[in-house]
């Protein structure tokens, strides 16, 4: 029996051993690249200087020309994440205020992120191979139920978001394989074939978000700028008061739902097209930044009439 506990404790041992081993091989292959995904791209940089950061969602992401800012002589880079919620985006922006990035202007895309606490866990999940070598990661995971494992196990993390930062992923990270998320400046246009044109926005309340009271914050403690805006969306949408409700909680929030309108602009209902990015985009400007090179920014947030329901 002894020699049956011993063999069994040898195992164990080699299993963690083991474990402790991939753990330390995988987060040493995430800690060494910057070219593959936008969290990585922050946590591995030093300080750098934005006249304009953007962040949010897929609605930031798809919806928002860095190029057309750069004529305008504003250096500008597109940190929204396809599928991040407003917890993904405040610690993005903590890594970057850590990093001591010099950042005139934050755009936020604040929508429909903001009737949600949660994380997503195809972001979330960019950060965890980190998350023994920053505070602020660990900080900000540390009120999630799943925390201790992620933590104290060796490899867990790994293990339970295999698809996201798995082996495949660190293979392709070890062997420096290319994606088109940093192109374009972070953005990511989508074509013109449409896809799924209705949307319907009843089920959702925007509440007194934490994490964008966490973004305030920050800009305020590190003097950028905030414009938070939320973004067009297609014709074809029930509950369109969404818009109202969520600037009735903050009205300092833009409403730009209906800044851009018909269809042939957009993707799918939630998400422009090209086209209609460009358009967006240009309009985005000239109205926080066209006055003058020294920037003027609009105080008060803009109420639009709101389009017909169908």
């Amino acid at each position: 029996m002894k020699k049956f506990i011993t063999l069994v404790a040898k195992i164990l041992l080699m299993i963690l051993v083991l474990l402790i081993v991939l753990d330390w091989t995988y987060t040493t292959v995430y800690l060494h690249s910057s070219n593959r995904g936008k969290v990585e791209n922050v946590f591995n940089s030093k300080a750098r200087n934005y006249d304009v950061v953007i962040l949010g969602s897929s609605r930031a992401n798809n919806h928002f020309v860095p190029e057309l800012f750069e004529k305008k002589g504003l250096k500008t880079f597109n940190y929204g994440m396809s599928g991040a919620h407003l917890f993904e985006a405040s610690l993005m922006l903590k890594l970057m205020a850590e990093r001591h990035y010099k950042i005139k202007t934050v755009i936020l895309e604040a929508d429909l992120g903001l009737c949600n606490e949660k994380e997503s866990d195809a972001i979330a999940a960019k950060f965890l191979p980190y998350i023994h070598h920053s505070e602020t990661i660990k900080k900000h995971f540390s009120k999630l139920e799943n925390f201790n494992a992620l933590y104290y196990i060796p490899f867990y993390r790994y293990i339970d978001f295999d698809a996201l930062i798995g082996f495949r992923e660190m293979y392709n990270t070890a062997t420096d394989k290319p994606t088109n998320i940093l192109d374009n400046l972070g953005y990511h246009p989508l074509g013109h074939k449409p896809g799924n044109m209705k949307n319907d926005l009843t089920a959702l309340k925007p509440i007194r978000n934490k994490y964008y009271e966490e973004i305030k914050q920050i800009c305020k403690q590190n003097h950028y700028n905030l414009i938070t805006v939320m973004t067009p969306m297609c014709t074809n949408v029930k509950g369109l008061d969404y818009f109202e409700k969520a600037n009735k909680i903050y009205p300092e929030i833009h409403n730009l739902e209906n800044v851009v309108e018909g269809d042939q602009y957009f993707s799918s209902c939630g998400h422009m097209n090209d086209a209609g990015a460009r358009m967006f985009t240009a309009a985005v400007i000239e109205r926080f930044f066209g006055k003058n090179k020294k920037f003027r920014y609009e105080i008060k947030a803009t109420h639009n009439n709101k389009k017909t329901k169908h």
